[in-house]
């Protein structure tokens, strides 16, 4: 039913700059809170971002405050994150997903995770 799509990682040194995308299909999007997920080998998939129905709400893990910036184009079915000034602790493969709005639960639409991004950041 739900199709998550995730793209636009890559391999940068410390200190550059990615721009994630995240295609979404199957559900109404307008009506989801969105977010974005990231999971380092050997450790468990944390939220890192997430965003209302449109781009007024928006909410970062404190380890990303200030550097990555959440928004989405409902329009386009499309969900971004613009990371800066990554570091080498922001390596992990990242995922997106519906969201219950206020937290990092779930939406019931939800059903699997896309392929996710492989984002690797080098010192």
């Amino acid at each position: 039913q739900v199709h998550l799509v995730e793209s636009g990682g890559g391999s940068v040194q410390a200190g550059g700059s990615l721009r994630l995308f995240c295609a979404a299909s199957g559900f109404q999007g307008r009506r989801y809170c969105m977010g974005w997920f990231r999971q380092a080998p050997g450790k468990e998939r944390e939220g890192v971002a997430r965003i209302g129905f449109d781009n007024e709400y928006r909410y970062y893990d404190d380890s990303v405050k200030g550097r990555f910036t959440i928004s989405r184009d409902n329009a386009k079915n499309t969900l971004y994150l613009q990371m800066d000034s990554l570091r080498p602790e922001d390596t992990a493969v990242y995922y997106c997903a519906p969201l219950v709005c206020g937290g990092w639960r779930l939406a019931s639409v939800f059903d699997s995770w896309g392929q996710g991004t492989q984002v690797s950041v080098s010192s």
